[in-house]
């Protein structure tokens, strides 16, 4: 039979900072009308701020 876990106020902190790891792929269109592909893995709460920083 499993043991239940029981979650203490230090196992739930600790899952709390826990970093969220997202990947994000971009595609960009070159002059010639080739597209590119460019890949990164960052934090979940820096998404918004990189996409919007790349459409720039």
């Amino acid at each position: 039979m499993a043991k239940k876990q029981i979650f203490g106020e230090q196992v739930l902190a600790a899952k709390a900072t826990q970093r969220k790891m997202v990947k994000v792929i971009l595609s960009k269109k070159s002059a010639k009308g080739k597209v590119a592909f460019h890949e990164s893995t960052m934090e979940q709460d820096q998404v918004k701020d990189f996409i919007s920083r790349q459409k720039a």
